[in-house]
C-alpha cells in the first residue's frame, strides 16, 4: 500500500488512540470492520459467527461513555475477534465442528471477559479446524490466505490469522497446542504470541489438550501484540493452573523497543538444517537484522527434540481423547473420519509411551533454563517450509497424525516446555505466501521478547505490509 494507510489496516493501538481522543469513533470503525467482514467473507471464510448488531449497539455504548467522561479502557471500541473455542453468552461455540462443547448460553470464557473489561467491541467469533488441531472439518469451508489464496493460511487458528491479515478485526485471540498461533501467524504476514503457559487464562476455552493448550494475541504489529496481552493476562480463579505472578508492563516494553547487547541463541544445526532454501534465506536475512540492530548472537546447542515429536503428538491426542471422552466414541457421527482418527490414536497410545514424553518435557525444559543463563532468548523458524499449497496441506492433514512431526519439530517442543514464544513475519517465498519466525524466551519473558521484536520490526517495516484485498 501507499499512501495513507486505509482504517482497516490502521495499528490497533493507533486506533484506540483517536478513539479515546474522538478522532475516530467507535460506531464508525465497527461500522467498517462489519462492512468489510460482510464484503470479503464470502471469500475469506474467515468467521463462525459474526456478531453484527450486538457490535454495533456495543460501539455506540462506547460512544456514550466517552461522551460522558468515563474511564476508558485500553482497547476501547476497537473491533477483535476471538477464536470459536472460547464461550461468549449469547454465541454458539463449535470449536469448528458439530461435537458437543458442553458451553451453556451464559457461558462466557475469562479471556473474552477480560477483552470486554478492557474496551474491545467482538465482532465475531474465528473459524478454526475441527477441534483445534490441523484439518478443517469437510463440511466447513476453511478460511482463505488473504496473501495467496492457494497456500495454507495456518492450522487451527487460521480464522484468527485471516480476519487480522485482511483488516477484519484489529487483533484476535488464538490459541496454541502444537503452532497454532504461530503456523498462522507466520502463514498470514502476522504478530503471534504464546505466552508463558498459565499466563493467560484458558477458563472457558474448549480444551484440545490441557497441558499443550496456550491462549495469545495475533495482531498486525507487536506493540498491538503487547496491548491484547497485557488486557487478557493474569490469575484467574475460575483456572486453578493460571498463574499468580504480576503481569509485567509489556506494552511500554514493546513502545521501547530495543535489540542492543540482546542476547541470541542460534542452533544453527536446528534453525537451519531442516528447513527450504525459503526459509533459510529469509531467516539468514534476519540473522542480518538483527546483528545490524545490536543483538549478540551467541552459538547454542538446542536439546534434541526429533527424537520425541511422534510420542510428543500422540501425549496429547491422549489429552484431546479425555476432552472429548464426553460424546466420543458414544457420539462418533459428530466427527469426521480425520478427527476420529486423532481421537483414536489418543485412546491407543500406551500409558508407558505418554510418561515418557511427560518425562522428557521436563527434562527439555531444564535444558531450556540452562540455555537460557546464557542468553536472552532463543531463535528458530515457525514452520520449516514455505506455506503448503491447501491441497499438499489436505493430504498432510489426512494422513495419520504422527505423520505430522517434521512439521512441528520448532513448535510442540515450545509447548511441551511451556515457555513463550513470538512469532514474526520475515518476507515472503516464492509462491508470494509470507513466512515467519519466532523468538523463543525463559517462562514469563514475554516483556523481554517484545520489546525485542518491537525493534526488530522498526527496522524491518515488516509491519507496513498489507495484502492487496
Amino acid at each position: 500500500m501507499t499512501g495513507a494507510t486505509a482504517l482497516h489496516y490502521r495499528g490497533l493501538a493507533e486506533t484506540a488512540h483517536d478513539i479515546h481522543t474522538g478522532a475516530l469513533s467507535a460506531f464508525e470503525v465497527t461500522r467498517h470492520a462489519l462492512d468489510r467482514i460482510e464484503a470479503l467473507e464470502p471469500r475469506l471464510h474467515a468467521f463462525a459467527h459474526v456478531r453484527a448488531e450486538p457490535a454495533l449497539a456495543e460501539a455506540r455504548t462506547a460512544d456514550a461513555r466517552r461522551a460522558r467522561g468515563e474511564t476508558l479502557g485500553p482497547l476501547h471500541g476497537v473491533p477483535v475477534a476471538v477464536k470459536d473455542l472460547c464461550a461468549m453468552a449469547g454465541t454458539p461455540t463449535r470449536a469448528g465442528g458439530f461435537f458437543d462443547t458442553r458451553f451453556q448460553a451464559a457461558d462466557t470464557a475469562t479471556v473474552v471477559t477480560r477483552l470486554v473489561a478492557a474496551g474491545a467491541i467482538i465482532v465475531g467469533k474465528a473459524q478454526l479446524t475441527e477441534g483445534a488441531w490441523g484439518a478443517h472439518h469437510p463440511d466447513i469451508p476453511a478460511p482463505v490466505n488473504p496473501w495467496a489464496a492457494e497456500r495454507w493460511s495456518g492450522s487451527s487458528s487460521s480464522g484468527s490469522g485471516v480476519s487480522v491479515a485482511a483488516g477484519l478485526a484489529y487483533g484476535a485471540i488464538g490459541t496454541d497446542t502444537a503452532g497454532s498461533i504461530r503456523f498462522p501467524s507466520a502463514a498470514n504476514h502476522l504478530v503471534g504470541l504464546k505466552p508463558t503457559w498459565g499466563r493467560v487464562s484458558r477458563h472457558g476455552v474448549f480444551p484440545l489438550s490441557d497441558t499443550f493448550d496456550h491462549i495469545g494475541p495475533m495482531t498486525r504489529t507487536v506493540v498491538d501484540a503487547a496491548l491484547m496481552f497485557q488486557a487478557i493476562a493474569g490469575p484467574d480463579p475460575f483456572d486453578p493452573t493460571s498463574l499468580n505472578d504480576p503481569v509485567a508492563d509489556v506494552t511500554e516494553r514493546a513502545r521501547n523497543g530495543a535489540l542492543h547487547g540482546v542476547r541470541i541463541g542460534l542452533d544453527a544445526d536446528y534453525a537451519l538444517g531442516g528447513v527450504d532454501a525459503p526459509t533459510a534465506t529469509a531467516l539468514n536475512s534476519v540473522l542480518d537484522h538483527l546483528r545490524s540492530a545490536g543483538a549478540i548472537l551467541v552459538e547454542v546447542r538446542v536439546p534434541d527434540v526429533r527424537p520425541h515429536l511422534e510420542r510428543a503428538i500422540a501425549s496429547a491426542m491422549v489429552e484431546a481423547a479425555l476432552s472429548h471422552a464426553h460424546a466420543y466414541p458414544s457420539a462418533r457421527s459428530s466427527y469426521s473420519d480425520t478427527y476420529a482418527m486423532l481421537l483414536d490414536t489418543g485412546i491407543a497410545t500406551s500409558a508407558m509411551d505418554y510418561a515418557a514424553v511427560a518425562i522428557w518435557r521436563r527434562e527439555f525444559l531444564g535444558g531450556l533454563r540452562r540455555l537460557f543463563q546464557s542468553v536472552d532468548m532463543l531463535i528458530a523458524p515457525a514452520i520449516p517450509v514455505e506455506p503448503p499449497s491447501v491441497a499438499d496441506m489436505a493430504a498432510t492433514v489426512s494422513a495419520p497424525p504422527l505423520s505430522a512431526a517434521p512439521l512441528l519439530a520448532y513448535t510442540i517442543p515450545f509447548n511441551l516446555a511451556g515457555v513463550p514464544t513470538l512469532s514474526l513475519p520475515m518476507g515472503h517465498g516464492p509462491s508470494g505466501a509470507p513466512l515467519g519466525f519466532q523468538l523463543i524466551g525463559p517462562e514469563l519473558g514475554e516483556a523481554a521478547l517484545l520489546s525485542a521484536g518491537a525493534a526488530y520490526e522498526q527496522a524491518t517495516g515488516f509491519s507496513k505490509l498489507h495484502p492487496a484485498i
